[in-house]
C-alpha cells in the first residue's frame, strides 16, 4: 500500500512525516520493509523537501496471524478503498475468533476477500460488534490506517426496546463487568463513564429507537436500556423477551473523517429482514 502527500514548507523529511502522525514506531518498520520516496526518488529521513514535492510511503507488507483461517463465506461489502473496508456483518457471526467461536469470523472472511482481491495489508479491526448484533463494520487495510482511526467515530444504531420509551433521553451511566460473569456488564457507580443518547422514532407496545453511542463499553447499548427499565426485545442476557432470534440491535450507520483523503464518511447498512419486522425502517 501506497500513501501520497505534498509538501507545503521546506523541511527534513522526517519531521514532515512526523506531522502526519506517522509513529516513530510505523517509520522504523517502514524503513526497515517499506520505502520512502519523493518525486518517485528514494531517500532517506535526513532528505530536506520543499513545496511542491511529493512524497509516497510505502507501507511494509504484513502478514496475518497463523491462527486465522481465512472463510469464504459470504461477505457483504458497503465500501472498500485502498486504506478502509466497510462490510455489513449479519447476525450470528463474530467479529473476530474467539474460544467458543474460533472461525468463521467477520475477520476471517475480510481476510478470504483481501487475499482474493490482491490486497496487501491485512485486515485490523476498528469496529466491532456483539456477536448477535448485525450493521455495519469498519476494517483498516494497514496497522497504521488502524492508528490513525483512533478519531471520533459517529455511531448511529437501530433497536427495539419492551415498553414505551419517552420521545428522546440521554443515558449516562457507568458501566462495568459483573462479578460473577466474565460475559454480562452491569450499570455501576465504580464502572467505566458511559454515554447513550436516543430519539424514539415508533411507540407501539414496544418502542424503536435511533441510538448515539457517545463511548464505547462493551454491551453498552444493551445495558443502558435495560438499566432504565427497557430491554432489548430479544435480548435474554439483559431481559426475558423471546420474542425474536436475537437481540433487536443493528449498527445503521458510521460517520467519520477518512483517514488519509480527510473527507468525512458516512456508510449505513440497511436493516436485515430478521429485524424488519419489528424495526420497519
Amino acid at each position: 500500500m501506497e500513501l501520497k502527500f505534498q509538501v507545503t514548507e521546506q523541511m527534513l523529511l522526517r519531521a514532515f512525516l512526523a506531522e502526519q502522525s506517522i509513529s516513530k514506531k510505523s517509520l522504523s518498520a517502514i524503513k526497515l520493509n517499506g520505502a520512502l520516496l519523493v518525486n518517485g526518488d528514494k531517500k532517506t529521513v535526513r532528505a530536506t523537501v520543499m513545496p511542491g514535492d511529493i512524497v509516497t510511503v510505502r507501507l511494509p507488507a504484513e502478514t496475518p496471524s497463523a491462527s486465522l483461517v481465512p472463510s469464504t463465506e459470504p461477505l457483504t461489502i458497503l465500501y472498500e478503498d485502498e486504506a478502509l473496508c466497510m462490510v455489513n456483518k449479519p447476525a450470528g457471526v463474530s467479529t473476530m475468533p474467539s474460544q467458543l467461536h474460533p472461525h468463521d469470523s467477520l475477520l476471517e472472511r475480510v481476510l478470504f476477500h483481501f487475499e482474493q482481491t490482491g490486497t496487501t495489508g491485512i485486515p485490523h479491526i476498528v469496529t466491532r460488534l456483539d456477536r448477535q448484533t448485525s450493521g455495519v463494520v469498519i476494517f483498516a487495510k494497514h496497522q497504521l490506517i488502524h492508528h490513525w482511526m483512533t478519531g471520533i467515530i459517529d455511531k448511529l444504531y437501530l433497536c427495539a426496546v419492551t415498553g414505551q420509551l419517552p420521545v428522546r433521553g440521554t443515558i449516562d451511566l457507568p458501566i462495568r463487568r459483573k462479578s460473577e460473569s466474565i460475559i454480562e456488564r452491569v450499570t455501576a457507580p465504580d464502572g467505566k463513564p458511559a454515554l447513550t443518547s436516543y430519539l424514539t422514532l415508533i411507540r407501539h407496545d414496544y418502542s424503536v429507537a435511533l441510538v448515539r453511542l457517545h463511548t464505547g463499553r462493551t454491551h453498552q447499548i444493551r445495558v443502558h436500556f435495560k438499566a432504565i427499565g427497557h430491554p432489548l426485545l430479544g435480548d435474554t442476557l439483559y431481559g426475558t423477551d423471546h420474542s425474536l432470534k436475537r437481540q433487536a440491535l443493528h449498527a445503521f450507520q458510521v460517520t467519520f473523517r477518512h483517514p488519509v483523503t480527510k473527507q468525512i464518511m458516512t456508510s449505513q447498512a440497511p436493516v436485515p429482514h430478521d429485524l424488519s419486522f419489528v424495526i420497519p425502517i
